[in-house]
């Protein structure tokens, strides 16, 4: 089949976050949203159609994974991920920030450390302090325009803090790394030496670029598998965040136990249905669409890195391995941080994440979606470029 992810669908009046709470969250009424990392084209047809089937079957009761659903999922995680799990170890959620959220309870008391790595996707700070843990950082580096980890820091404060609990990004949100097999095992080492579990969030796992490899972090070893909980889900692949629904592998009988206890002191112990069945679908028939959505992201790739290069050569694009997230650099520009969001914001009138959102490390940092049609994706940087040599958007 023809995937035209360029063809624009209008989101207004559909309760979309990026569109329409805009003016509630103080943004201007006319502001073009490339923020929250959703897409703004439907999902593979094969996932609508499976969709359709079930709402004309008209009873949405409920309801449970079955054998057909882990043989697509098995499937696909074989295929794409070289991962294989054993049906009992996995556990549905729905959303990995949920999961987030249980895994903390499940891990940790309140006051006890959980380290993340910042700048790393907010909720993982907002789930940590929420739940009255103590938030311990350590910070990524910048080097030759590629983002680095810290292992003496990281481990530095995971003793300094008595750190329980770990929560990875990876592929990473917002820095678009995708961690080699070394990064990881040297992060899993340390963690095994100071007995600290490993929470890994792999939502962007099937959006990374050649030569990168995604590697599932439970597959680094049998003893890094007993001590860790890998968190995936069908919703940034396909764009099914709304459905609520997410997948987690939980190896080690002790762990999984105590994520269960707490996932179902909440009440939600059953899977969204509508998830389930677009999950499914997506493992069966969504590869098509998927290949190519990501020829349409790398031209977007292709298209912003020679704009700025053309037209904002002080804004630097961080050259992404993964993710539909763009990781762009104002610094050079001279503009404090506030005054540069301001200016994005209020005269360009686009709405993209502040990098500050994510840490301090994101200062002069802004973060763009680019899984939007590109005639979309070049007003927004357009306006941003005219807003910057002085013209204005109002």
């Amino acid at each position: 089949m023809n995937y035209d992810f360029n063809k624009i669908t209008d989101r207004r009046n559909t309760n979309a976050c990026k569109i329409d709470l805009a003016v509630a969250r103080g943004k201007p009424k006319d502001v073009l949203s490339l923020w929250v990392a959703d897409m703004d084209f439907p999902t593979a047809p094969a996932i609508l159609e499976a969709l359709h089937k079930k709402i004309d079957h008209g009873i949405f009761g409920y309801s449970c994974t079955d054998e057909p659903f882990h043989a697509a999922l098995s499937a696909w995680l074989k295929n794409e991920h070289n991962f294989s799990y054993e049906r009992r170890e996995m556990v549905s959620t729905p959303g990995v920030v949920f999961a987030i959220a249980t895994a903390i309870k499940a891990y940790t008391k309140e006051g006890e450390s959980v380290l993340i790595q910042t700048p790393v996707y907010y909720p993982f700070k907002n789930m940590i302090e929420a739940n009255n843990r103590k938030l311990v950082t350590s910070s990524l580096f910048e080097k030759d325009g590629k983002w680095q980890i810290d292992f003496e820091d990281f481990e530095h404060k995971i003793e300094e803090n008595d750190v329980k609990l770990f929560i990875l990004c990876s592929p990473h949100n917002p820095v678009s790394r995708v961690w080699t097999r070394a990064e990881l095992s040297r992060l899993a080492e340390i963690c095994l030496r100071h007995n600290v579990i490993v929470f890994a969030d792999e939502i962007h796992n099937d959006f990374v670029y050649a030569p990168n490899v995604h590697t599932v972090f439970s597959t680094l070893s049998p003893e890094i598998a007993e001590n860790s909980i890998v968190s995936m889900s069908p919703s940034k692949t396909f764009n099914l965040a709304g459905l609520q629904f997410s997948t987690n592998f939980i190896k080690n009988p002790a762990l999984r136990a105590k994520f269960k206890t707490e996932r179902d002191k909440t009440g939600y112990d059953e899977p969204s249905l509508m998830g389930m069945v677009a999950a499914r679908a997506a493992y069966e028939g969504g590869k098509p669409w998927l290949e190519a959505l990501k020829k349409h992201l790398l031209s977007n790739i292709d298209f912003v890195r020679s704009y700025l290069k053309e037209k904002i050569p002080q804004a630097r694009l961080i050259e992404p391995e993964g993710t539909f997230l763009l990781w762009i650099d104002f610094s050079a520009l001279g503009i404090p941080d506030s005054e540069l969001d301001d200016l994005i914001v209020n005269k360009a009138k686009v709405w993209i994440d502040r990098g500050t959102m994510f840490g301090i490390e994101g200062y002069c940092y802004q973060r763009i979606n680019i899984a939007t049609p590109q005639p979309l994706l070049k007003e927004a940087i357009d306006r941003i470029a005219n807003a910057l040599n002085g013209g204005c958007n109002a």
